[in-house]
């Protein structure tokens, strides 16, 4: 299947102008999707609802050009104080006394963090899930995201099992392509197994950008995969060069859990998370990265959402594994206290899987793990229920649709409970909101980073000022803001995507369908430089040996008491030996005890004595004094040792 679109992202057009709207929607039905030779047109629904947007004219040169100045920048690896000139969507020019050209916007960013967008790894837009479909779609949903600070979103391809994963892809495609406001990349689940799957991820990852797939070791029966299908999984993401991902909880034992809360009576949200504890999902995160270090395959470990499993993924990277950890928004402000409120719906918008954890001091670990980089990378899991659909599961907490807000919430979250506390840095603020997730899905420096080159996907932050977050200011279609409340010290001031200011004054004026697919190469080189020298280090290595098993090396002379039979020439009985002994061994290998050295004359020439091996030659040697051929063979002592004997023996 070829995706294509005639103009998906107008940027060149001085947006907001009649020309333009009436051109844009025109642009919007000329989105085609070609699969299998039936082609067939996107009819753009919100055509009339962009029509009937104000009019506002602006100046097409300044809408092409900005300059940024007196900012600091911040990257993940340091800060520096510097101009940012953007032209046609591109940072074309960085550092100070920059020239530009005339027609050029300037936005003043003194006392300001000039810093790359926000990459939201891990989003659900209109997913339909457990009866209901997400509220946030792939508008308001990315609208929502820029008013935030998020300038890039990774939603996810979840396909029915039994159904094609390249047909999915394209039913996203279809869904996301004329409604994005910023730039987005597709994830696409396994949940299922079979030749054919296998194939079409080999097409997904070589001819559509798709270079990650994720697997559920929960829902049973619905997505779950079992641990023979997810090791040839893993294999299969490995010779692909994809990163492979898991939502990791043990679906066996919630539902054997969730059998027996419910037969005990225990039906509301607090079910929930009494049956998905803790050890739960940290059992499946040490068994997926054991999995997959057999094939040597990159983990990502999606909404990690406990301590234990934070602890799993920090050992195992210190053990050397190639695995990332992501926690998310909900993880890292709020818990799981909120299960066991007496409202009945506040309780259930808490609801999402893993769920949040009763013990409060775990968003305050979970952010100190993200500033010591024993977690890697942040995404919202924004799946977003009203309370109509919630009520689904009113008397059974398992009906309950699960998912909660968070991509507008974020990137201020993240700030206030990890620069504003003083855990992060704006650096590693940058590094866990945006760079790594550019690196690791191998979008970087087109994303991720301010520098020459790179996409214009900017957030200008004020650290100074601070919002209150609410369900009543929100952009996003949700009733609901498990945020509710928090107050957040930074604000997005300004947002730029692809060169376009997209939030101005804290105003947002996103614009539909604006945004535009990202591939995403297969075999990016931050993860893959440390799979292959991982694999140097663990290759296996065979012992070398001897033609028969048995042989023994020479470093090894334990065992010469055992092989002495082979090595040493044993003389006959009674005969002198030429080691100085009167009888030589038995036919046994053990001394003679009519063996004796004593010698009256005291003088035993030196004769050296080797010991062979058949196959190693000489493996030891021993120089001791011979016996004297002239000596006599007997000598009557009158006085011998300890006096004379009152016997007749002497």
């Amino acid at each position: 299947m070829a995706i294509s679109s005639a103009n998906s992202s107008p940027s060149t057009k001085a947006t907001g102008s009649q020309e333009e709207l009436d051109s844009l929607q025109e642009d919007l039905l000329q989105v085609t999707v070609d699969s299998g030779g039936v082609t067939e047109e996107i009819v753009m629904e919100q055509a009339t609802e962009l029509a009937a947007q104000p009019v506002v004219e602006v100046d097409g040169s300044s809408q092409n050009r900005l300059l940024i100045k007196n900012g600091k920048v911040v990257n993940a690896d340091g800060i520096e104080d510097a101009d940012v000139f953007i032209e046609n969507g591109v940072i074309t020019q960085l550092g100070r006394n920059l020239i530009i050209p005339g027609g050029t916007r300037t936005i003043d960013a003194r006392g300001r963090y000039v810093m790359p967008g926000g990459i939201d790894t891990h989003t659900h837009m209109e997913l339909e899930l457990m009866g209901a479909t997400a509220v946030d779609d792939f508008y308001q949903g990315t609208k929502a995201a820029i008013a935030g600070g998020t300038t890039m979103i990774m939603d996810f391809v979840l396909p029915r099992k039994g159904e094609s994963l390249v047909e999915a892809f394209g039913n996203w495609r279809r869904k996301a392509d004329p409604k994005v406001c910023c730039d987005y990349a597709l994830h696409v689940g396994v949940t299922w197994w079979s030749d054919q799957v296998k194939q079409e991820m080999t097409e997904l990852a070589k001819n559509h950008g798709v270079n990650s797939f994720k697997m559920f070791m929960a829902y049973k029966d619905l997505y779950m995969i079992r641990d023979p299908d997810l090791y040839k999984i893993f294999e299969h993401c490995k010779e692909l060069g994809a990163i492979a991902q898991v939502h990791a909880e043990n679906g066996d034992i919630i539902a054997e859990n969730t059998k027996k809360l419910l037969e005990a009576g225990i039906t509301g949200p607090e079910g929930h998370e009494m049956s998905r504890p803790e050890d739960v999902e940290a059992e499946a995160t040490h068994r997926a990265c054991v999995i997959a270090n057999q094939v040597s395959c990159p983990l990502y470990v999606v909404h990690i959402m406990s301590k234990m499993a934070a602890d799993v993924i920090a050992l195992k990277r210190s053990q050397g594994a190639v695995v990332y950890g992501e926690p998310i928004a909900a993880s890292l402000g709020s818990d799981g206290t909120n299960y066991h409120h007496t409202c009945w719906r506040h309780a259930a918008s808490h609801v999402l899987s893993p769920p949040l954890r009763p013990d409060p001091e775990t968003p305050d670990y979970l952010v100190q793990m993200l500033a010591d980089d024993g977690l890697q990378v942040t995404g919202s899991d924004n799946c977003t229920f009203n309370f109509d659909q919630k009520k689904l599961g009113r008397n059974d907490f398992s009906k309950i649709p699960n998912g909660v807000n968070g991509v507008e919430d974020r990137m201020s979250v993240i700030w206030e409970k990890g620069v504003q506390s003083g855990k992060m840095d704006p650096s590693r603020f940058v590094a866990v909101t945006s760079t790594n997730a550019a690196k690791i899905f191998n979008v970087y420096p087109q994303k991720g980073c301010v520098a020459v080159g790179s996409d214009a996907d900017l957030v200008i932050w004020n650290p100074i000022k601070s919002r209150v977050i609410s369900a009543q200011t929100h952009h996003q279609a949700v009733d609901f803001n498990i945020f509710e409340g928090m107050e957040c010290h930074g604000v997005p001031e300004y947002v730029i995507v692809n060169g376009r200011v997209c939030v101005d004054e804290e105003e947002l004026k996103a614009v539909h369908g604006f945004g535009k697919f990202v591939p995403t190469p297969a075999f990016p080189p931050y993860v893959y430089d440390q799979v292959d020298a991982r694999e140097k280090e663990k290759r296996p290595q065979g012992v070398t040996r001897g033609p028969n098993d048995e042989d023994y090396s020479p470093e090894h002379m334990n065992g010469l008491a055992v092989k002495v039979e082979k090595t040493v020439q044993l003389a006959t009985p009674g005969s002198p030996t030429n080691d100085g002994h009167s009888h030589g061994p038995t036919a046994s290998g053990g001394r003679n005890m009519q063996d004796t050295t004593f010698s009256l004359a005291g003088e035993y020439p030196k004769v050296a004595a080797e010991v062979h091996d058949d196959d190693v030659g000489v493996i030891a040697r021993d120089v001791t004094p011979a016996l004297d051929d002239d000596r006599k063979t007997s000598v009557k002592v009158r006085n011998p040792p300890g006096g004379r004997s009152s016997g007749g023996f002497w």
